[in-house]
């Protein structure tokens, strides 16, 4: 019996069920029924050039334009190089060492080809491309059975698994599967008018036409959407299963003493807001609160508030920052706003002061061990650090709140963490907060355990931030003019950063390759050899480093200035050191990975230039922006990039380069990326729990699902009466968390 749990290689044989597993993470049948059509492609249309991306595995449908032999110049042989087309634009197809491909490449053809993009002299091509030629609209003489229906499935491939092999297994799978019990109960597939699932996952892969499409991809976008609320709605559940500690505000207290003392006055949002985290710290159950705003929208206040009136109740707050240079500077800064309200036990400390303690993991001993003496005793009445606040040995006398910055860096599973460390008996109140804007339905699915809140005023006594892209490889001189730009700026008083995606050490640096890359990308030189390479076309470079691209700026363009270089495996001495250091004016340039992503202040810098800006994301992008133009100064922000122009990647950037509107970027930012892991950290490495959901355009099923799920675990909390139910929250929520929701 053939069954969703199924081993492919029993099903498809041992080298099949292999390549599957290895190449794209397929084991089971579920697994492959389940890695859905990207798109569908009819026979009468081409798809378009334009938006493939170098390094992807593409499958385009396309028709020959021309080809022609030559022999390599450098190298003994030949190359058979087709131009394929979509109508717009052209995609190179080589050959090496394959003459007979010129008699079979004919112009006119047309057939679906399949393979790595790479980039030759800034042109797309595929090397060695696996294809499949239609011999006509009505004959399709030898090729494969499945593409004679009149949608073809496209799917997701990989090296030497293109399209057309996927469909060929599932084909071969749907011929001999048996079919699944529907986990969704009769009454609600009848009240939402959804599609059987044994149906819906046979119509995904073998629809008719369009109608069949929409339907199943209907069916399986509402259970995705229901399996996640389903275990959102049990996580919120949970939360307010435990007592947490009831923090009632003070007349008399350090808040009080805080606000009498502040020097601006608090926007209408901070106030709203700030009223309502007071109310949530007063009752008997955990608050779990995000808090989204802008770079510079006054989160930190707000923040800093709640922490005090938790002081004052007699308890602990814990501030969580994603990296220990965000954590120093926080911890600095707000022992800067408290004053004398931080030095509790210090000469020249207030009556009614408390303290503020930094723990991360680079303490030395002697420090760490001060460290962790002051907040197990409670003498520290804020604690600020990394990730070393979730460590078991990390204990608190009594903590009543824990705030977490950048609530992009950490998933659900880290905030349960940090909720267990106020110990068996209550659960502390936990404050979230992101400086990037998040669309109604994301709030609804990766904050989904968490009541959402908005600083929507702009940050105040910012200035303007123009933002340009630098096209490397199209227009080399923008990048001079980018190194004499910062020369003006620094001979006016200003500061730089650049920021690069790697650190680079010796042994990922010492070939020549990528060294080349980063002198290549400060100097503008190309590097292109006179042939491409026979196997795999011109690789992707690697990314830039930090570590590289200094040692380059240092003895090139920016020779003279004073650089400073930073990332994340410095000692957090060092690190703390560069960033004063910076911050002082003792350093031109700053030469850095994405620690400065979030939370470091230096008004005075007016330049971020973003080496390599198309491996970056939108919402990094966004922040790293916002490390500029914080001072009476307008800003200047250069994404470099060697992406060729009319690709996806170009438009991006354009895009971060057109408004500096956060929601706006971030609904871009969304469409753009990886969906799927929305219970965890992104960089936990699991398998994605949304294929085809779309936290942007579907906002009416999440809704729709968040109801039902509400509904549903509000009668039946563990779901023992919802068997099928429950197997489709243990679809996306993998054992660690289910055992954390079975012990809630």
């Amino acid at each position: 019996m053939t069954t969703l749990d199924a081993k492919l290689d029993r099903v498809l044989g041992a080298k099949t069920g292999k390549a599957l597993e290895s190449a794209l993470g397929l084991a089971t049948v579920g697994d492959l029924l389940r890695h859905y059509p990207r798109r569908y492609a009819e026979r009468g249309e081409l798809t378009a050039i334009a938006g493939l991306e170098i390094g992807e595995h593409a499958t385009v449908l396309a028709q020959v334009e021309r080809v022609g032999k030559r022999t390599m110049k450098s190298r003994r042989g030949t190359i058979v190089e087709a131009r394929i087309t979509d109508g717009h634009r052209s995609l190179s197809c080589t050959f090496f060492n394959q003459a007979w491909r010129e008699r079979e490449l004919l112009p006119g053809r047309r057939g679906m080809f399949a393979g790595k993009v790479t980039a030759y002299r800034n042109q797309l091509q595929l090397a060695h491309p696996e294809y499949q030629l239609f011999d006509s609209d009505t004959d399709l003489g030898s090729a494969a059975e499945e593409f004679a229906a009149a949608l073809i499935p496209v799917y997701p491939a990989a090296q030497g698994l293109p399209s057309w092999s996927i469909a060929r297994c599932v084909g071969q799978v749907l011929d001999v599967w048996d079919g699944t019990d529907d986990p969704l109960p009769v009454e609600l597939r009848d009240r939402m008018r959804l599609a059987d699932l044994e149906a819906a996952l046979r119509k995904i892969h073998r629809p008719q036409n369009y109608a069949d499409v929409g339907a199943a991809q209907g069916r399986l976008k509402w259970d995705e959407a229901l399996a996640v609320q389903l275990a959102l709605a049990q996580l919120r559940g949970a939360a307010k299963s435990h007592p947490a500690p009831v923090c009632e505000p003070r007349d008399d207290g350090v808040l009080a003493a805080f606000d009498q003392r502040m020097p601006f006055e608090l926007t209408k949002g901070q106030q709203e807001i700030g009223e309502r985290i007071a109310l949530d710290l007063t009752t008997e159950h955990p608050m779990n609160r995000l808090v989204q705003g802008e770079v510079g929208s006054g989160k930190t206040v707000v923040a800093l508030r709640a922490m005090l009136q938790v002081v004052d109740s007699g308890r602990q707050a814990a501030m969580l920052a994603p990296t220990e240079v965000l954590a120093a500077q926080h911890a600095r800064s707000l022992r800067e706003l408290l004053g004398d309200l931080a030095m509790a036990g210090e000469l020249g400390g207030a009556d009614d002061a408390t303290r503020v303690t930094l723990l991360t993991g680079s303490l030395n001993a002697a420090q760490r061990k001060k460290a962790l003496l002051e907040a197990a005793s409670g003498e520290a009445g804020i604690v600020v650090g990394t990730h070393a606040l979730i460590q078991d040995r990390v204990s608190f006398a009594d903590l009543g709140l824990v705030v977490v910055d950048e609530q992009h860096r950490f998933g659900v599973e880290q905030r349960d963490a940090l909720r267990a460390r106020g110990g068996d008996d209550v659960s502390p109140h936990v404050l979230v907060m992101t400086a990037t804007p998040i669309p109604r339905t994301v709030a609804m699915t990766v904050y989904g355990d968490l009541e959402t809140s908005a600083l929507r005023e702009l940050p105040r006594g910012r200035s303007p931030i123009s933002t340009s892209v630098v096209p490397v490889a199209e227009k080399p001189a923008w990048l001079d003019r980018a190194w004499q730009r910062i020369h003006e700026e620094v001979r006016a008083g200003h500061q730089v950063y650049v920021v690069c995606p790697r650190i680079g050490d010796d042994e990922e640096n010492s070939g020549k390759g990528k060294k080349k890359a980063a002198k290549s990308a400060v100097d503008d030189s190309d590097g292109g050899g006179e042939e491409p390479p026979p196997e795999d076309g011109e690789e992707r470079r690697p990314p830039l480093a930090v570590l590289d691209v200094a040692e380059q700026l240092g003895a090139g363009p920016l020779a003279g200035l004073r650089l400073g270089i930073l990332h994340g495996r410095l000692a957090a001495d060092d690190k703390d050191a560069v960033m004063r250091a910076f911050a002082a004016g003792e350093l031109d340039v700053l030469v850095a990975t994405t620690v400065v992503e979030v939370g470091v202040n230096v008004p005075n810098a007016t330049v971020m230039v973003i080496m390599d800006a198309d491996r970056f994301g939108v919402s990094q992008l966004h922040q790293l922006r916002g490390r500029v133009g914080r001072g009476s100064a307008p800003g200047l922000c250069l994404l470099v990039t060697d992406a060729m122009g009319g690709t996806t990647t170009r438009e991006r950037l354009d895009a971060v380069a057109s408004t500096t509107d956060g929601f706006e970027l971030a609904r871009l930012d969304l469409e753009l990326r990886r969906e799927g892991d929305i219970l965890g950290a992104a960089q936990s490495g699991r398998k994605s729990g949304l294929k085809l959901l779309s936290l942007l355009r579907d906002e009416d099923v999440i809704a729709q699902a968040r109801e039902e799920a509400d509904r549903i675990v509000g009668a039946d909390p563990r779901l023992r009466g919802h068997p099928g139910l429950a197997w489709m929250v243990a679809e996306v929520v993998d054992a660690e968390r289910a055992e954390y929701l079975e012990k809630s």
